[in-house]
């Protein structure tokens, strides 16, 4: 492969000369480690990175059009696919590219899934001698936005898909579509009415996608679903405008204590949840607790410390983030804080989040969140704006997808691969459950401490091979005997 000046056309490989080597397995993934070693996936990943595709700043919304034009659909076309750039169904988002390359409708299809939309570049945020629109490495690790969520990332893919039609002499033996979307930033807004709309197009026997964190960084992992993302405002207005702190303080409601006696309310010191109705009525169920049974949890270097009494007693640390439901306050405000006045604020504003699994109904949360807050004595405080951002998603991880998944990648790599039944972030697999009906294998090639929504983004080189050849493996074993449910 050599994508230097983009991929060369792997589907008019010719066939092998009689009497040369046959393709392999083997061969394949040589192929796969030569164009990693030789620096043709940095050289690839470079390009992709200098395309400023944030989905999160305006002025920038004819780089999400340039990115599948000009970065995505040559590749595909190279490689056989049929592409179409679709403009999204709802006004204001990006756009939303599918592919196909269909071989034989008796074969396994598969469905691939990324985005090319970033959050926004933070360029003044990044130290000194990195740049979001620019790839640097530095030791272990390619910085840049969109190397680790989700440029890095689909990328592998594709190329791992690139070897195996090298190695075969431009075929696959099974049959691959693709979404990609350029708004999932933004909530992958007009992703669900897309896929209800091209619901036939799409169908597929499983989907196959990279996004999100590997439990460890060394840790090959496959993800069976993820945690949905629900919001809400919880808010104090007592006043139309602040009173002096000297007149008034001591003898009028301060809003900012309500709001924190409220939230004291919902969790305690030590971070365990007591709007009990918002938990999974049953606890973490037995196959959940089943697969995360030694379950390693780690963000490596630079990632958050992991506190060993926050959040739920009698749970493991896999447990709390892959099978419980988190209280987060993203964001809290009462006054002026940058410029302090001597005044009794009118009022206070809390922005929270639950991170909730497909154990508990989110349909519930803000009927039960009205009523602890009256039943504690808080009928002040409002709840307001509350929805789902991303609903949660999961498939039963002894899926026989999901083990194919795994038997496929320990056979490449060598080592175990550890299944979880959710990514503890969020992703829209829920779009593609409810409208195709397909089992979920997400496959992470980042790492918790990847800094993909901040300054200094970056991606870990030796994971990124690793999925590179995982992918490989996986594309390979697909034109082979023994998919599930075709023999």
């Amino acid at each position: 492969m050599d994508l230097g000046a983009g991929p060369r056309d792997a589907a008019a490989e010719p066939d092998p000369e009689p009497g040369t080597a046959m393709p392999t397995r083997e061969g394949a993934l040589t192929r796969a480690a030569s164009f990693f070693d030789a620096g043709d996936y940095k050289a690839l990943l470079t390009r992709l990175v200098a395309i400023p595709s944030t989905a999160q700043e305006p002025g920038f919304e004819p780089e999400l059009d340039r990115y599948l034009q000009q970065a995505i659909r040559p590749w595909l076309e190279r490689m056989g696919f049929q592409v179409a750039i679709h403009p999204n169904p709802l006004e204001g988002f990006g756009p939303i590219l599918t592919a196909e390359r269909i071989e034989d409708p008796a074969r396994p299809t598969v469905l691939l899934y990324g985005h090319g939309d970033t959050v926004r570049g933070l360029d003044e945020q990044w130290r000194a001698g990195l740049a979001p629109w620019t790839l640097t490495e530095e030791g272990d690790r390619w910085y840049g936005r969109g190397t680790a969520d989700n440029k890095g990332q689909h990328a592998l893919n594709l190329a791992a898909l690139e070897a195996v039609l090298a190695e075969r002499g431009g075929r696959l033996g099974a049959n691959v579509k693709l979404v990609l979307e350029m708004a999932e930033e933004r909530g992958s807004k007009g992703l669900r009415e897309f896929v209800a709309a091209h619901a036939a197009e799409l169908a597929a026997d499983t989907l196959i996608a990279s996004d999100g964190p590997r439990v460890t960084p060394e840790v090959p992992t496959i993800a069976t679903g993820t945690r949905g993302t629900y919001h809400f405002d919880l808010v104090v207005k007592l006043r139309e405008g602040g009173v002096h702190s000297g007149h008034w303080g001591g003898l009028t409601t301060d809003p900012a204590i309500i709001l924190a006696q409220a939230l004291s309310s919902m969790m305690d010191r030590n971070g365990r949840i007591l709007v009990r109705d918002w938990l999974p009525g049953n606890g973490v169920p037995a196959a959940v607790r089943g697969v995360l049974a030694g379950c390693p949890v780690g963000g490596g270097e630079g990632a958050a410390s992991i506190d060993e009494g926050w959040g739920e007693p009698g749970l493991t640390p896999a447990e709390k983030i892959y099978g419980w439901n988190s209280l987060i306050v993203l964001a809290m405000l009462s006054g002026r804080p940058e410029n302090p006045v001597n005044a009794v604020a009118p009022d206070a504003r809390a922005h929270c989040q639950i991170r909730y699994t497909v154990d508990s109904d989110p349909a519930r949360f803000e009927a039960a969140l009205r009523a602890h807050l009256d039943a504690h004595g808080f009928p002040e405080v409002r709840i307001e704006g509350a929805f789902v951002r991303m609903a949660a998603s999961r498939t039963d991880p002894d899926h026989p997808w999901v083990r194919w998944a795994q038997e496929s990648m320990q056979r490449t790599l060598g080592k175990p691969v550890q299944i979880i039944p959710n990514s503890s972030g969020g992703l829209p697999g829920d779009v593609f459950v409810d409208h195709l009906g397909v089992p979920l294998v997400w496959v992470p090639h980042s790492y918790n401490g990847c800094k993909q929504h901040g300054p200094d983004e970056h991606l870990l080189i030796a994971p990124a091979r690793e999925g590179l050849l995982a992918f490989t493996g996986m594309w390979w074993d697909l034109g082979e005997a023994g998919t599930p449910g075709r023999g």
